[in-house]
């Protein structure tokens, strides 16, 4: 099997994968429908009142009801085709978006869905982001954070934080000029200092 038919088969597992499907939403609810997208595309999430990650599909308890509060999709394979999950969530405070390769403008369309609660947004090293994709996050009108780096196809870096700034004037906007292992160096710097 040569390296591209290996590519086609992952991109067509992860689409599978990421289908949404209405009916199940119907069955276990959004939050548990959206889970179980999340965890079978590698990321993880909390549980409102939970104080752990979850990221281990075969974890997720048998009951329903729960309520996701956070969402952490660093590496994950999701896709805009399983962003329909978002509909009907209430409690979703804070996304994590980094390192995912599959994630397009047309994904980000969705997180308006979430406004009515999501607080903290980072979206980094995701390839695939453009300028106009970023447009929708000014509909999220209780966002308290935004932190965007590493997002390659945003060359006026300056321009589109002052920009989405004006929107959100309650949120605090931060597109810095580093590459992630920057930003944690610099990180681990300020811990440091007394």
């Amino acid at each position: 099997m040569n390296h591209l038919s290996k590519r086609n088969i992952w991109g067509w597992l992860n689409t599978v994968f990421n289908r949404f499907d209405p009916s199940r939403v119907k069955d276990v609810g959004p939050d548990r429908a959206c889970a179980e997208w999340l965890l079978r595309c590698g990321a993880g999430l909390k549980w409102k009142n939970s104080k752990t990650l979850l990221t281990d599909y075969n974890s997720l308890p048998i009951t329903g009801g729960q309520k996701i509060v956070e969402i952490n999709a660093t590496d994950a394979a999701i896709m805009d085709c399983g962003f329909p999950h978002f509909k009907g969530l209430t409690d979703v405070e804070k996304i994590v978006f980094h390192k995912c390769g599959y994630l397009t403008d047309s994904a980000i369309l969705y997180l308006p869905i979430l406004k009515a609660s999501l607080k903290h947004l980072q979206i980094s090293s995701c390839g695939n982001i453009t300028v106009e994709g970023l447009q929708p996050i000014k509909q999220l009108s209780k966002l308290q954070s935004l932190l965007l780096y590493d997002l390659p196809e945003i060359n006026n870096k300056d321009e589109v934080a002052q920009d989405l700034q004006s929107a959100l004037p309650q949120c605090k906007v931060s597109f810095p000029y580093a590459l992630a292992k920057e930003l944690i160096e610099e990180s681990e710097k300020d811990k440091q200092q007394p």
